[in-house]
């Protein structure tokens, strides 16, 4: 039974996320990141080769090996069809039944990073037209899309850490128009390498050279910023009354700053716009909030920017939790990831909040906590200025 808002359309008809698939650096599976996220323990793992001389370790939460030897040689596009290909199977064994019009969102900021830096400094520029095409970001779509006889539309969605929410909000948009009937949404970033995360420890953001509790404690004292993460996260997004969902889209809504490149406009007016406006377009009010699974980066102006609206907006009792400090930033797929841990929260009765480990937010979760009626909001602050806000139910 899905909880019912002034305005709410009747039981049944609101998006559901219907299948999950997932790749972290937990490992390969929707059970791998569960049992991670419960027990508390980050996925990340020691890694060699990074730093400005490339020659000290780095805690980094990648994707393990692992995958179909016929996806290909690359693990971006391993993750992306394997976490698309178990979230298909888990949606059919839940009683999902894909209407005839099935499209194909991927939320995607950088693609094949590994295969394109090969082909400049490994190939100098020269493959086989068939290596050639894995290049491509319509490959790995157009592949899926062959693989299960999927002829709705198919396109890249990209707005940087917003990407996931960006995503899902644009096959909400496609299923209200009547576009396709069901949407298999997947958001990949396979990044983290060594120069990528040079890179952003060079912002001041990013941190690698301890394990994530001693860097990223989102609305703790002593955060000094986030761990690199990677990941591939799929939903199966349906309004097909059949079967069951692990939690239902209720609406949302995006902003731009158009104030900086990397910081936010410290007036908070977009931001704070992007919930109201979100909280407006699910047909909910504000004392319906419980929870804000916040983009909480561990950085100062994030944590701090969603602290502000939390406080003003939110009712006293509702609680926020992050859960980057467990599978890291993961860039593009970082909202995605996220979202998915709420979808499993509702559905198995925990949030999986990550332990706190210093003074906090006094509404800060500490540790997996069981659910609370009341919705999610999932906001997700994309470099650049991209702002993002869904907001969740349970069934």
């Amino acid at each position: 039974m899905i909880m019912t808002f002034e305005g709410e359309m009747e039981m049944g008809t609101h998006l559901g996320i219907r299948g999950l698939g997932i790749v972290t650096g937990y490992g390969w599976g929707v059970a791998p990141f569960w049992d991670g996220l419960l027990g508390g323990k980050h996925a990340a793992s020691l890694a060699e080769g990074y730093g400005e001389g490339r020659d000290r370790a780095a805690w980094i939460a990648a994707v393990p090996p692992g995958g179909d030897d016929s996806d290909g040689p690359s693990t971006f596009g391993r993750a992306m069809r394997g976490a698309a290909r178990e979230a298909v199977a888990d949606a059919r064994a839940r009683g999902w039944r894909e209407g005839r019009r099935v499209g194909l969102l991927h939320a995607v900021v950088l693609g094949e990073v590994e295969l394109w830096r090969d082909f400049y400094l490994r190939h100098g520029g020269d493959l086989a037209s068939r290596d050639y095409l894995r290049l491509m970001p319509s490959t790995p779509m157009s592949l899926l899309m062959q693989e299960f006889g999927f002829h709705g539309p198919a396109m890249n969605v990209s707005a940087m850490c917003s990407s996931g929410n960006a995503g899902l909000l644009t096959a909400k948009a496609w299923i209200d128009a009547g576009i396709v009937d069901d949407v298999v949404f997947v958001a990949t970033d396979v990044s983290a390498t060594p120069e990528n995360v040079l890179h952003f420890e060079r912002l001041g953001v990013a941190f690698s050279d301890a394990e994530p509790p001693e860097v990223c404690r989102p609305f703790q004292e002593g955060s000094r910023g986030f761990a690199m993460g990677e990941a591939s996260v799929a939903m199966i997004l349906s309004r097909e009354s059949g079967g069951t969902s692990y939690a239902h889209v209720l609406g949302g809504a995006m902003s731009h700053d158009a104030h900086h490149v990397t910081s936010i406009d410290p007036s908070l007016t977009d931001i704070t716009r992007c919930f109201e406006e979100a909280i407006e377009n699910a047909g909910v009010e504000p004392s319906d909030l419980r929870y804000l699974n916040a983009h909480g980066p561990g950085t100062a102006q994030c944590d701090r920017a969603e602290a502000a609206v939390f406080d003003s907006l939110f009712p006293s009792e509702a609680e926020l939790y992050s859960v980057k400090p467990l599978v890291g930033h993961c860039q593009g797929a970082a909202s995605a990831v996220e979202i998915a841990a709420t979808a499993l929260g509702y559905d198995r009765g925990t949030i999986p909040a990550p332990p706190a480990v210093s003074a906090a937010h006094p509404r800060l979760l500490d540790g997996p906590t069981p659910v609370q009626e009341g919705v999610t909001v999932k906001s997700s602050l994309g470099m650049g200025g991209h702002n993002s806000v869904v907001l969740l139910s349970g069934t």
